[in-house]
């Protein structure tokens, strides 16, 4: 959700930060800008709403000089996507760059306003502008009046600043969204994600929240909320950020669930050893024994993955678990056990939901685990215990190697509670596992079915409505297969458990509706079909996602059958997510929307 880049240093800033930028293209924005500040002084804008494209060709007709600016890719919250409420805004000599939501902004507009400044957008970052240009007016030197500006707002922000009359100069502020600073030896920069850092800088400063940094060509100085000087690490590049390339697919999504059996399997032996058949000793540093509840929450599509382990908890280990929308979990008034764990779920780490849901936890005593693809994210940092993924980079906006990769650690865990717990003898222990190890294979096997899959779409695509149903675990999938649908083709898609069709959903079933069944041939497998029954007497066009025995039982019940390798139970929510990825993928292609960036959607949510 939207992206911050800023370079000081370079021969031309413009169109290093417009590279930048196209690699945070992912996160989501609906306008784009650049400022640059020349070295005679002199500060010039271009902005433009919509794709990055339309800012570059408004850059070659109006070229940006100097090597010092910050650029941005805005994804609307107060005022709509135009040129005017686009970044970087400007109260002169300040131009600033916003990540975040500035909850009191209207009280600084109004006491802005009434001490005579003009302001020329709808947005709460417009304010922060103006609120710093008036510090540095009023005398104030740099870090003291980026210290009195931050102050005064309220709410969650990563800051970029420029300057016009100082081409030498960036500053930098983070309070509840990410931000780090990039470093090289005739180089530096700030930026929203180290993937548009990545190609320009050697190592990495994660800011902290409160931190403050001042940047110039020599190197960068950091302060606290305070004002006083502080040391941060400087860590090299990570290697994978590097490697977000779409190579010869046609869309990153289509990589990424093509890569689903890699990332799996080296996240899998993260916890794994292969070899020996059992979980890695130490891999999980949480002792389930004692435990009296577990804690879960999470957003979107890890909310889903959440749910599948509920299951698995509850079964494998007999742990009872709360499950929570993230950004529902603070409004609870829960009470918290120190011999308890809250576990919180996000692909980026920086889910502002998730985080202030973990903070909440904090407060309240509970020990943190994080499940998290980014190991130096911030709820990584705050937490008590990380469990990482190892998906790599995941540049689609909707979630898909992401959402596999938190399955396979989650089941890891359920397996390690298990055995905590006494619920589980070794050699029950070892059968879990030995699914696990089989994993990548089937999930590969399932991304074979992608050619009939997409003759699948083609009855899908022309709908205006879907039903997915499901029972235990593959209610889950449902779930997470509805919101794809509805993320990627815009088609509205709904999810229930197969049971509750005939408490309301039945009333949507028509001769057009498409209703999409996980079946898988389980203990739950007959409820199900006789729920896929109801739906074929009143003419629902059925698509059932079952295995070899499933479709044999089901028979001509269902318009089109995607029938998977046969798999273990434990891990049949895993692979029966592959098709309903591939489904949403080929009918999104069939309606002509943008796959790797859905409209109106961000990849990191950083506002809540």
């Amino acid at each position: 959700m939207c992206g911050i880049v800023g370079v000081i240093g370079a021969k031309d800033a413009a169109p290093l930060i417009l590279d930048a930028l196209k690699r945070l293209e992912y996160r989501g924005y609906d306008s784009a800008g650049i400022a640059a500040v020349a070295g005679d002084g002199r500060m010039e804008r271009v902005r433009a709403a919509g794709k990055l494209r339309n800012l570059e060709q408004r850059l070659s007709e109006h070229p940006l000089t100097g090597g010092t600016g910050i650029g941005h890719t805005r994804w609307a919250t107060h005022g709509a996507p135009t040129d005017a409420n686009a970044h970087p805004h400007l109260a002169e000599p300040v131009a600033v760059v916003h990540n975040g939501i500035i909850e009191n902004f209207r009280a600084l507009r109004t006491k802005l306003e009434a001490e005579g400044a003009v302001l020329t957008s709808e947005t709460d970052t417009e304010t922060i502008a103006h609120l710093m240009a008036h510090e540095l007016a009023s005398g104030s030197q740099l870090k003291e009046a980026l210290v009195a500006t931050l102050d005064q707002l309220e709410g969650a922000y990563a800051l970029a600043f420029s300057f016009s009359g100082q081409p030498q100069v960036l500053a930098a502020a983070r309070f509840g969204s990410p931000l780090a600073v990039g470093l090289s030896a005739d180089l530096k920069m700030i930026g929203s994600d180290a993937i548009a850092l990545a190609p320009f800088c050697d190592d990495i400063i994660y800011l902290e929240d409160g931190d403050i940094a001042i940047l110039t060509p020599s190197g960068v100085e950091v302060y606290d909320a305070a004002g006083s000087a502080v040391e941060r690490a400087a860590v090299p590049v990570p290697m994978q950020v590097s490697l977000a390339e779409k190579g010869n697919y046609r869309h990153f999504m289509a990589k990424e669930i093509h890569e689903q059996p890699e990332v799996i399997a080296r996240t899998l032996s993260h916890y794994i050893d292969v070899g020996a058949g059992t979980l890695r000793p130490g891999a999980v540093p949480v002792d389930f024994a004692k435990m009296q509840r577990l804690s879960i929450a999470a957003c979107g599509t890890a909310y889903f993955a959440g749910l599948v382990a509920r299951y698995w908890f509850e079964r494998l280990a007999r742990l009872p678990v709360d499950l929570d929308v993230a950004s529902e979990y603070r409004y609870r008034a829960q009470v918290f056990s120190p011999d308890d764990l809250a576990l919180f779920i996000s692909q980026s780490g920086e889910t502002a939901d998730t985080l202030a849901g973990l903070r909440a936890a904090k407060a309240g005593g509970q020990r943190l685990a994080t499940v998290v693809n980014v190991p130096t994210s911030t709820m990584a940092r705050e937490a008590d215990v990380v469990l990482p993924t190892l998906a790599g980079p995941e540049i689609g906006v909707a979630s898909t190697k992401a959402f596999t990769c938190q399955l396979s650690t989650l089941a890891c865990l359920a397996v390690k509670a298990g055995l905590d717990r006494g619920t589980l003898s070794p050699l029950d222990a070892e059968g879990f596992v030995s699914a696990l190890v089989e994993l990548p294979r089937l999930v590969a096997e399932a991304v074979t079915l992608e050619h009939s899959i997409e003759r699948v779409a083609r009855l899908v695509a022309p709908a205006t409505s879907a039903l997915f149903l499901g029972r235990g675990t593959s209610y889950a999938v449902a779930m997470e297969g509805a919101l794809k649908l509805k993320e990627l083709s815009y088609i509205h898609a709904e999810a229930y458990a197969a049971g509750e069709l005939k408490h309301g959903p039945i009333a949507l079933v028509d001769e057009e509706l498409p209703v999409i069944v996980v079946a898988p041939f389980d203990d739950l497998f007959a409820k199900t079909v006789s729920n896929m029954q109801e739906v074929h007497a009143r003419g629902g066009r059925i698509i059932a996602v079952t295995d070899a025995r499933g479709a044999h039982a089901i028979g001509d019940t269902a318009e089109e059958l995607i029938v998977l390798p046969d798999v273990p139970a434990f891990v049949a929510p895993v692979v029966a997510t592959i098709p309903l990825q591939l489904l949403a993928y080929h009918a999104a292609i069939i309606n002509g929307t943008d796959v790797d960036q859905p409209r109106n959607l961000a990849k990191s949510v950083t506002v809540e």
